[in-house]
């Protein structure tokens, strides 16, 4: 068994965590995701400012800090924190272990990005153009005695899975085993959402104030114990697990470089306080195309927000649109108005009484949207609706990111493991591969006599779990009970879905049913437009969307709801 933890599930976690878990208790392997969609776009823009730049700058703070105490501890750390430039964080980090006077081997892994041949494979002109390799490379360098193994474009499960590898031997089609190893990554990659934060049932959790880091006891067969270090916040149950399994997929099926895991597999078992048990997990052959992360610069958005206060507020509101947008000498290519009718009426406070109207605008010319769209809201000031002011002064145009998803044959994107010693060595593609389909859709529960029912919120009895996925987004909804599950796998169809979220009435959506976790997933398309550095939409990376649904009322049975 190995103990791999967990300290980073974004470029701006906790940057104490290194430190926490090194100090906190027994580990082998210490991970870190410091890579999304967004952040790609963000390492890129650093990038066109340095060349030497395009890696996560905190990652480097952290590792000068503690390198020292994981060489004492013998502690390996592998993270995708080298995004666009792993050879030169490796570099830098090489600079300041020979300042402290420590020998350190560190290795990365490359091949992943593919901007200078994206023409050439079909993939545009994008900014960043990232595959997202596997965990071979990553284990080959830790074979080779890497106290450090640092990525570029990894899937956020290979830098728990390369340690399993490289520590059990495992070999291309072991498929059960690294689809084992994905659900341990699956669950820790996004770091304290294991342990109780963006947890549905969060004022259940009696510590909640700091919580730990999630540590994944990876045993050979693939089967693991998802737990945390004693005396950390947080909690580690079947609950939270469930949760984070959810986030951010789709079906049955979930796709990676080195196995597809089938989710609907996964059994989990609740061995301890803070020991939940993942097993049972079968693995299939990988698709045979890589997916590969592009990122392309929109164009330029800006934004203002107007606060629309007492009595007449639609008029105001129609008002305030009609003068803005008659008043201004040049219409953005992108115009679009969102208003929150959130104020109450006789309303005890100014704020309760209060709704807030966005203009948004967006367009090729930061001109076009910067103080010639800002400057006109302004002079609105003392010519408009009663009461009018902003939440905020005028900005300038901020630049805005296109995210598109593009698919490369494994055999045409190299993978190559840079050793300490620098030796460059290939992994090559899987020889066994297997084209993604759809399973088909399990048999649902027995239904429950429904008796007599209420129209309270969802989430009384279910808890969710949402994310993004490009411009679409997933809601993972899951029960607590045999019996809520029986229920909900009959009343949470997808036209239900669509009457609970009017956002999503006239957009695709498709539910996938995961018996084993008694859950029930819906991926909604488009509704995030282009992706979450387009900011098509107020919560771009749709963190809330499962809590709006948990808020909303349906007819549940009385005998389901709490005391």
């Amino acid at each position: 068994m190995i103990r791999v933890g967990n300290c980073s599930g974004f470029y701006g976690d906790r940057i104490s965590a290194m430190r926490e878990m090194l100090e906190g208790g027994d580990l082998d392997y210490l991970t870190g995701d410091y890579l999304a969609e967004l952040t790609m776009l963000i390492l890129g823009r650093d990038r066109m400012k340095d060349a030497g730049l395009g890696y996560a700058k905190t990652f480097l703070r952290q590792v000068e800090d503690t390198l020292g105490l994981a060489l004492e501890q013998g502690v390996k750390i592998v993270t995708n924190a080298g995004g666009l430039n792993p050879a030169g964080l490796v570099a830098k980090m090489q600079e300041f272990a020979k300042a402290q006077g420590l020998t350190a081997s560190i290795a990365h892994v490359e091949g992943d990005d593919l901007r200078e041949r994206a023409q050439e494979l079909g993939l545009g002109t994008p900014l960043t153009a990232n595959a997202y390799l596997g965990a071979f490379g990553i284990a080959e360098c830790l074979n080779a005695g890497a106290d450090i193994v640092v990525t570029g474009r990894v899937t956020d499960a290979s830098v728990i899975v390369a340690p399993a590898i490289a520590e059990f031997g495992w070999g291309r089609t072991d498929f059960d085993q690294l689809a084992g190893a994905v659900a341990a990554g699956h669950i820790i990659e996004c770091g304290t959402q294991a342990t109780g934060g963006n947890y549905a049932f969060f004022s259940e959790i009696p510590d909640l104030g700091r919580p730990g880091f999630p540590i994944a006891e990876i045993h050979p067969d693939g089967s693991s114990v998802i737990t945390k270090h004693e005396g950390t916040g947080g909690e580690v149950s079947v609950g939270t697990v469930t949760a984070q399994l959810l986030y951010e997929i789709s079906g049955a099926r979930y796709a990676g470089p080195d196995v597809t895991t089938r989710m609907d597999s996964i059994e989990l078992s609740q061995e301890g306080p803070d020991r939940v048990r993942v097993s049972g997990v079968t693995g299939e052959a990988p698709p045979p195309d890589l997916k590969v992360s592009l990122n392309t610069l929109g164009g330029f958005r800006n934004q203002m927000e107007f606060i629309v206060t007492g009595l007449d507020r639609e008029k105001k509101v129609e008002l305030a649109k009609s003068q803005l947008e008659s008043w201004l000498t040049k219409r953005p290519a992108e115009l679009r108005w969102e208003y929150s009718g959130t104020a109450k009426e006789d309303a005890e406070t100014e704020e309760q009484a209060t709704s807030l109207l966005r203009c948004i605008v967006k367009d090729p010319d930061p001109k076009v949207v910067g103080r010639a769209f800002t400057s006109v809201a302004v002079e609105l000031a003392l010519a408009s609706y009663a009461g009018f002011t902003f939440t905020s002064p005028p900005g300038d145009a901020q630049p805005y990111g296109l995210f598109t998803p593009g698919y490369v044959p494994q055999d045409k994107v190299p993978h190559i493991a840079v050793l300490p010693d620098g030796t460059r060595v290939d992994i090559p593609a899987p020889e066994q591969v297997q084209a993604l389909a759809d399973v088909d859709e399990p048999a649902l529960p027995e239904p429950i006599e429904p008796g007599e029912t209420r129209s309270v919120p969802l989430g009384l009895v279910v808890g969710a779990r949402s994310g993004d996925k490009g411009g679409s987004a997933n809601i993972g909804v899951w029960a607590r009970s045999d019996e809520a599950w029986a229920w909900l796998a009959h009343a949470l169809t997808v036209e239900e879905l669509k009457r609970l979220l009017p956002e999503a009435k006239d957009l695709e959506v498709t539910r996938y049913v995961l018996p084993r976790l008694r859950a029930v997933n819906f991926v909604i398309e488009g509704i995030l437009g282009q992706g979450v550095a387009s900011q098509a939409r107020f919560d771009p990376q749709a963190k809330g969307l499962g809590e709006w649904l948990r808020s909303r009322h349906m007819y549940i049975p009385v005998s389901l709801l709490p005391a």
